[in-house]
Formats: structure tokens, sequence, C-alpha cells
């Protein structure tokens, strides 16, 4: 499967030079695992084969051809990996097609942007601790849903950092 005629080398092996079957496996059982872990499949699928190609970018057709989909299966897909900010788009230069690219730091983008969804949570759970009196079973089981997800706020923020930090040590800056 060429991906283009200026596919980047990679530790002297360039991307087509890979056996095609080998990587098909991997991509298929990796978004099984994604799937078994609460992706869609359809979306686990495409944002796997981005990560196993070397430039982190393939086009619409890219996809459906590597993944003998149809080009509403991968646009369908995008559209929710960009809502969960594990992909952008970008223009291909000199052309009108899009490309999707996954970054190397694209589960630190993903889970950094959870933020704003635990703020809300932590909002409706205080809501339901109010309506549903706090010294009930009820309202008790939501002041503590509410209490882990402010935790996790908390924590997440420090784990982020250290991992950073982590990966500038181990990669360097990017």
């Amino acid at each position: 499967m060429r991906e283009a005629a200026g596919a980047e080398e990679t530790a002297g092996v360039t991307e087509w030079e890979r056996d095609p079957e080998a990587v098909g496996k991997f991509v298929e059982s990796f978004a099984a695992q994604l799937v078994e872990g609460g992706m869609q499949r359809m979306p686990a699928r495409v944002f796997t084969a981005l990560l196993a190609s070397d430039a982190g970018a393939l086009t619409s057709a890219d996809l459906g051809e590597r993944l003998q989909v149809s080009p509403a299966a991968v646009s369908g897909a995008v559209r929710y990996l960009s809502q969960q900010h594990m992909v952008s788009r970008e223009r291909e230069p000199g052309s009108r097609r899009e490309r999707y690219r996954v970054r190397s730091d694209q589960w630190y983008e993903a889970l950094t942007n959870r933020e704003a969804v635990l703020k809300q949570w932590e909002s409706a759970l205080r809501e339901g601790v109010t309506s549903l009196g706090a010294e009930t079973p009820a309202g008790r089981r939501m002041a503590e849903t509410l209490a882990f997800f402010e935790f996790m706020e908390r924590e997440l923020g420090a784990m982020m950092e250290r991992w950073r930090v982590h990966r500038e040590e181990r990669f360097g800056r990017s």
C-alpha cells in the first residue's frame, strides 16, 4: 500500500516496504481494543490507521482505501474524532483536499480537553445534590460522584503536567 511517492523513511524501512498484512492486522487489533474500551468501531479504525501511518496524516481517500470503507464512513469517524480532540483537519498544500492528522501528543490533548466536560458534570451533579437533598441516599450518591470528579479534575491537571515534563525529558521538545 503505497502512501505517496514521498513517503517518509523510518529506521531504513519505508512505509510501503512493511508487510501490509501485518500492519492491517495491527490496525484491526488495536482498533478492537479501543472498541472494547468504549470507542465506536469506525472512529477506532480510522484513529488507529492514522496512528500507524508514518506521516500521521492521511486523506479521506487514503483512509477509505486502507480500511476498505466508504467516504461517508470516514467522514463520520473523522467528525467524531475531531470532536474528541483526537485528530485535526488540515488542507493539503496546493489542494482543496483535506488531510486528517493525529499528533504525537493526541492523548495529552484529548485528556486535557476533558476538563471542560468534567466542569459541566460537576455543575450538574451539584444541582443533583441540591435537588435530591444532601442527606438522602440518592443525594449522598450524587455527592460522592461529585467528589470523585472534583478529585479527578485536580489529579488530572497535576498528572498532565508531570507527563509534559516526562515527555520532554524522554522525547525532547516538539
